[in-house]
């Protein structure tokens, strides 16, 4: 489990995050929601140890995210970042090899690995293919999948974190990307995703977190945060609030 208590960070004399407390649970999808400049990103850099922060602290199963080694914390924590670029003319199975560095557990088991996480993120059709000759779209489902074969399959005490995974994605992709999300969620992982898609987040995500200049505006299920009162004070934005004719999750209409 993945946990924050008070959490602040600063970049220069600029406080850009400040007071977030989270858990982050196992078989759980949180969504991460808010306008640019909110904080998600920076959120994640602290989640994932590559910021430090000015105070609060990130715990991995109730110890200190810095006092995992390397090799342990990748074997338990994975991370897609908003842009991932490779400058080398790999084949798409050795991008997603890439996440299996961490383990020790043979070729056999690797390559059943790489074709799985590569069949879940829907990109298995590019094997073989250079990474340079990929789209933007293709290049994003295949770094979904090296993350994915970084963790697979996907239990309880391992983390997964996406910053904006379907940002160049067409609708179906979308789609496709967040039920390989929510799969991996049901087999026991703990899973944050920034999204922007209010309607993605109500139908993928069991909670979400709402951020408006660094702090926490809302947290809890979808139902309670996406209503029209703190969607219009977060983004300005005014919205109908219905329920999905089929699903029953929020459905999201802009006036």
């Amino acid at each position: 489990m993945l946990r924050t208590e008070k959490l602040q960070i600063q970049r220069g004399t600029d406080t850009v995050l400040t007071d977030i407390t989270l858990d982050l649970h196992p078989g759980e999808v949180l969504g991460v929601l808010g306008p640019n400049g909110a904080g998600k990103s920076t959120l994640l850099g602290a989640l994932c140890g590559e910021l430090k922060p000015t105070q609060g602290q990130v715990w991995l199963d109730q110890q200190p995210l810095a006092d995992w080694s390397g090799p342990e914390r990748a074997r338990r924590l994975a991370v897609l970042p908003q842009s991932s670029t490779l400058g080398f003319s790999f084949r798409v199975e050795e991008v997603v090899a890439m996440g299996r560095l961490p383990h020790d557990s043979g070729r056999v088991r690797d390559t059943e690995v790489i074709r799985a996480a590569l069949t879940a993120a829907d990109a298995a059709h590019l094997e073989g293919r250079s990474y340079l000759a990929l789209s933007g779209g293709e290049r994003q489902r295949v770094h979904l999948a090296r993350v994915l074969a970084q963790l697979w399959p996907g239990e309880s005490g391992q983390t997964l974190l996406l910053d904006e995974p379907t940002s160049m994605l067409d609708p179906l992709h979308q789609h496709t990307t967040l039920q390989a999300v929510r799969e991996f969620a049901d087999r026991g992982a703990a899973v944050l995703v920034i999204l922007h898609d209010l309607n993605l987040a109500a139908r993928y995500c069991d909670r979400l977190l709402l951020l408006a200049g660094g702090r926490a505006y809302a947290q809890g299920r979808p139902a309670v945060v996406l209503q029209p009162e703190p969607l219009k004070a977060v983004f300005g934005l005014e919205v109908l609030v219905q329920s999905h004719p089929e699903r029953g999750h929020p459905l999201i209409i802009a006036r």
